[in-house]
């Protein structure tokens, strides 16, 4: 089972940027996606941005054009630069690793990293 450790959140004004990483205790590649999801107290955790292992990506309609995910295969590391952030983004941010195997769906998750979005 991996292991996935996100770091990089923080406290930050709005229009700043940070960027978030989750470090995997294994080889990334062998899963069919490493996504980031949000979870802002009172609400469902959301999709904000996934990458399958054949380097296809997919967003949120909410930071397209903010947002960029990307990896380092080789430190087995998934990466999530924001830019342009917005209070809205106030949220738990969660690195997912998810593996499609027979049909079945496993998800594994970071504990989170916290980003904070205030003046």
């Amino acid at each position: 089972q991996v292991q996935l450790v996100e770091s990089g959140g923080g406290l930050v004004q709005p229009g700043g940027s940070l960027r978030l990483s989750c470090a995997a205790s294994r080889s990334i590649f062998s899963y069919n996606a490493m996504g980031w999801y949000r979870q802002a107290p009172g609400k469902q955790r959301e999709l904000v941005a996934s990458m399958g292992s054949g380097g296809s990506t997919n967003y949120a309609d909410s930071v397209k054009g903010r947002v960029t995910i990307s990896r380092d295969n080789a430190k087995n590391t998934v990466f999530l630069q924001m830019d342009s952030l917005k209070s809205e983004d106030t949220a738990v941010y969660f690195c997912n690793a998810r593996r499609v195997w027979l049909g079945e769906t496993y998800d594994y998750w970071g504990q989170g990293t916290q980003v904070t979005v205030s003046s």
